[in-house]
C-alpha cells in the first residue's frame, strides 16, 4: 500500500488582541496534521481589525505568496474563519487553494465520523458550509442556462441551480436526522422510566475522555492522542459497587475553540446526551498550557447547547505528564467554575492514578442527588457489562 504524500500546507494566523491567540499555531498545526496536511510555514501578523478584502492586507497577503513560493507550499490555511469573499480575493491574490480553520474541522469531522448519525450530522454541516461557498473561483457559475429542454427556468444562473441542489439535499438530511433524534428520544424515555442516571464525559479534545471512559467501564472504544479521535456517542453501564446499582456513562464529541456553529446545531441529537445529563463530568488536559482557556471555551459551549445549568465534577487529567513542580497537593479539592465552588479530582486515566478516588466521588455525587431520583433504581444491580 502507497501513503499518499501530504499536502505541503503554510499555517497563517492573526492576532486581533484576543487572549487566546495561538502565537505558535500548536493547535491549527494539530488539526492540518489530523486532516492530513503537512504544515511546512507559518506566518503570524497583529492586526486591529480584518481588512474587508484579503483579511490580512496586500502587503502581508504579498509576502505569504512570496514564502509559499519558497517552500513549495500547496494550500494556505488559516486559523481564522474567513468570509467568502475574502477566501475568494485570497485565492485570485496567492494563486493558490485557501481555506479557513471552520472547513478544516468539518474536513476532520467527515474523516472521523462512523456511525449514521454523525455521517448525516457531518454532511449537513459541510452543505450548510457549502451554500455561503458558491462564490469560490468556478467561473462555470456565473453562466446561464434556460429555455426548452434546460433545467431551470430562463436567464437562471448555475450559481443558482447548485444552490437550489443543497438547499434540497439540507433538507433531506435535516428530515433523516428528525427520524433518527426520535430513535434517541425513544432510548431516553425508556432509560427514564427505569429512572436512570446519567452522566456525560465533556471537555476540550483530546482531552483524554474516552481513555478515562474505557478506565471506567472496561470498554475498548477508540482512544488516540490526536484531536477529534471520538466523534460517536457511545453509553455504557458504569456499576457503582458502594451503591449496588449501575447508572448511564456516554462518552461524547470533544469541544474545541471556535467550534464551527453549524458544527454544534448539526451535531445537537449528538450533544443531546450532555443536555440531558444529571451530572457531567468535565474532563482538561492538566498538562496543557492552556487547560484554563480550555475549560472556558468548554463552559461556552455547554451554555451554548442549553447545559450550562448541569452540576459538573472537574477531572484534571494527564497527571502523569505534569511537572513535579505543578503536581497537585491535594489529589481532590474545589475549584471555583465560572463563580461556582466545583468539585475536582485529578487523574491520570491512561496509568488508572486516582480513578478509584474519582469512582468514589461519584458514588456520593449520586447519594447526593437522589433525591431527584428513586433510591436503588437507577439499573439493576448485575455488573457484567464492566466486566
Amino acid at each position: 500500500m502507497v501513503d499518499t504524500p501530504l499536502t505541503p500546507t503554510l499555517l497563517v494566523g492573526v492576532d486581533f488582541g484576543l487572549p487566546h491567540f495561538d502565537n505558535q499555531l500548536e493547535e491549527l498545526g494539530l488539526l492540518a496534521q489530523t486532516a492530513g496536511l503537512s504544515p511546512v510555514a507559518r506566518v503570524t501578523c497583529k492586526r486591529r481589525a480584518p481588512d474587508a478584502a484579503l483579511f490580512v492586507g496586500s502587503g502581508k497577503a504579498d509576502e505569504i505568496k512570496m514564502l509559499a513560493t519558497q517552500m513549495g507550499v500547496q494550500e494556505i490555511l488559516f486559523d481564522q474563519s474567513l468570509s467568502p469573499a475574502q477566501q475568494r480575493n485570497l485565492e485570485r491574490h496567492l494563486e493558490l487553494p485557501v481555506n479557513d480553520r471552520t472547513l478544516l474541522i468539518l474536513e476532520i469531522f467527515g474523516q472521523r465520523a462512523r456511525s449514521h448519525e454523525g455521517k448525516l450530522q457531518v454532511e449537513l454541516a459541510r452543505l450548510q458550509y457549502l451554500s455561503t461557498r458558491l462564490v469560490r473561483r468556478w467561473s462555470h457559475l456565473e453562466r446561464q442556462s434556460g429555455g426548452i429542454g434546460m433545467r431551470g427556468g430562463p436567464g437562471e444562473s448555475q450559481i443558482e441551480l447548485d444552490r437550489r441542489m443543497i438547499g434540497d439535499s439540507i433538507k433531506r438530511i435535516k428530515e433523516r436526522l428528525i427520524k433518527v433524534k426520535r430513535q434517541r428520544q425513544t432510548q431516553r424515555r425508556q432509560r427514564d422510566r427505569r429512572d436512570a442516571f446519567n452522566i456525560s464525559l465533556v471537555g476540550y479534545t483530546n482531552a483524554g475522555k474516552s481513555t478515562l471512559f474505557n478506565a471506567l467501564v472496561k470498554a475498548r472504544v477508540y482512544a488516540a492522542d490526536q484531536l477529534f479521535a471520538t466523534l460517536d456517542t457511545t453509553t455504557r453501564q458504569l456499576y457503582l459497587g458502594e451503591l449496588g446499582c449501575s447508572v448511564s456513562l456516554s462518552d461524547t464529541v470533544g469541544f474545541i475553540r471556535d467550534l464551527p456553529h453549524g458544527l454544534i446545531d448539526a451535531f445537537q441529537a449528538t450533544l443531546q446526551e450532555a443536555v440531558d445529563a444529571d451530572l457531567l463530568l468535565h474532563v482538561v488536559d492538566y498538562s496543557s498550557p492552556d487547560h484554563l482557556e480550555q475549560i472556558a471555551q468548554v463552559q461556552r459551549v455547554l451554555a451554548e447547547i442549553g447545559a450550562a445549568d448541569i452540576p459538573q465534577v472537574l477531572v484534571f487529567n494527564k497527571l502523569d505528564r505534569v511537572s513535579d513542580q505543578a503536581q497537585p497537593v491535594n489529589m481532590a479539592d474545589t475549584f471555583d467554575l465560572s463563580g461556582t465552588p466545583t468539585p475536582r479530582v485529578f487523574i491520570s486515566a491512561q496509568n488508572a492514578i486516582g480513578v478509584p478516588a474519582l469512582r468514589q466521588l461519584l458514588v456520593e455525587k449520586v447519594q447526593s442527588m437522589q433525591p431527584m431520583h428513586s433510591p436503588n433504581t437507577y439499573f439493576p444491580s448485575s455488573h457484567e457489562a464492566d466486566k
